[in-house]
């Protein structure tokens, strides 16, 4: 379990929204961690439907008091991974409360041919409200192969896969309601490098939208190998611009998390106030805090330089839930945090049954934790 004895005392609080309030280290209003604050998970929460596999959710409110939530689905005849790669369409949901049930909408992002970087899968969303517009970042990926005739030949080692992974790159649509329609962009909106730690592909995206519009980005990448499965472990990098139209910048020429610095991480959530940026993000190994696939808790003043928090542990994928009972699920990933009135209020996650590893589920639905309030 690695450590990090120069890590500053931050904890949450107060979160207020978009803000480009001048940071500072002053760490005297932070009071209790994530962890001790969590709640009973309700039963029949959240989002699940019957002939899909659901996955990572992003929650926004809208004017009409309504909470509109977005996430990926793909059909339950594909294996679970790798369907999601070359199969999964965004879809919208709503619910009059953070904690659901959610009902289905209508698809937000589906198909749309070949020739896009986003045609054939669009995953993982991301949403915020900038002013009056919703902005969804996510991950899109093409492949030029007939749709898939016999599931049995999807596998991590099948063509369909193979280039349907390397072509996975970010991407963002935009809307003036959280019904749609959405406008998407024709090209991504970070690309790869070669020769850089970002050069294989982008993904996850986790914005900012700053109160001046413009947009801190985390995301995650792999490097290029010459061997299969032909990437490198996971690295979190950052990119910037200075609106939602880009161009963005990837800062620096090193990630902000890799196996070299802290542990490897993935699926983060970053969100920003008064005294800087936060980060809740997946264990991928348990390296930080012991606990496989738990969540890590990080702060920075300037979105480049992070320090593990004195209590790095967020999340644990043993949940408690509402009936009193408790289970480890299979799966606990793709944290998302609902912030309302300036508080982290509700972290969002998608999650499977089963004993562990994708393919050993029967189900995935998205669930959502209630978190308690001073």
């Amino acid at each position: 379990m690695r450590n990090c004895s120069s890590c500053l005392v931050f904890v949450l609080l107060l979160f207020s929204g978009c803000s480009d309030s001048t940071t500072t280290t002053d760490t005297s209003n932070w009071t209790n961690s994530i962890y001790k604050r969590i709640d009973a998970a309700p039963l029949g929460a959240g989002l699940q439907m019957d002939d899909y596999w659901v996955w990572g959710s992003a929650v926004v409110k809208g004017d009409d008091n309504l909470y509109h939530m977005y996430a990926s689905r793909w059909p339950k005849k594909l294996p679970f991974h790798p369907g999601w790669m070359v199969a999964s369409e965004i879809v919208h949901a709503v619910s009059e409360t953070p904690e659901g049930p959610y009902t289905f909408s209508e698809v937000a992002l589906g198909a749309r041919g070949a020739q896009f970087f986003d045609g054939r899968s669009a995953h993982n969303p991301r949403v915020l409200r900038h002013k009056d517009l919703y902005v969804m970042f996510y991950m899109g990926s093409t492949h030029p192969f007939d749709e898939i005739s016999n599931p049995d030949t999807l596998t991590l080692q099948s063509p369909y896969t193979t280039v349907a992974r390397s072509n996975k790159r970010i991407g963002i649509a935009t809307s003036t309601s959280p019904y749609g329609p959405w406008i998407r962009r024709d090209k991504p909106a970070l690309e790869t490098k070669p020769e850089t730690f970002y050069s294989f592909l982008t993904s996850n995206p986790s914005p900012w939208i700053n109160e001046d519009g413009s947009v801190d980005l985390v995301f995650k990448s792999r490097t290029y190998e010459d061997k299969f499965p032909y990437q490198s472990k996971m690295k979190i990098g950052i990119a910037k611009a200075p609106s939602i139209n880009g161009p963005f910048e990837v800062v620096g020429d090193e990630p902000i998390f890799s196996a070299d610095k802290f542990g490897v991480v993935e699926d983060p959530f970053i969100w920003k106030d008064e005294y800087g940026y936060h980060l809740i993000a997946k264990d991928q190994y348990g390296e930080i805090t012991g606990k496989w696939h738990s969540g890590v808790l990080a702060h920075s003043v300037d979105a480049l330089n992070w320090q593990l928090d004195k209590e790095p542990l967020a999340y644990e994928r043993k949940v408690l839930w509402s009936d009193g009972s408790s289970m480890e699920m299979g799966q606990l990933e793709r944290p998302f945090g609902l912030i309302e009135n300036g508080k982290l209020t509700h972290l969002f996650f998608a999650t499977m049954d089963g004993e562990g590893g994708f393919n050993n589920s029967t189900k995935s639905w998205n669930m959502v934790i209630p978190l308690k309030q001073d």
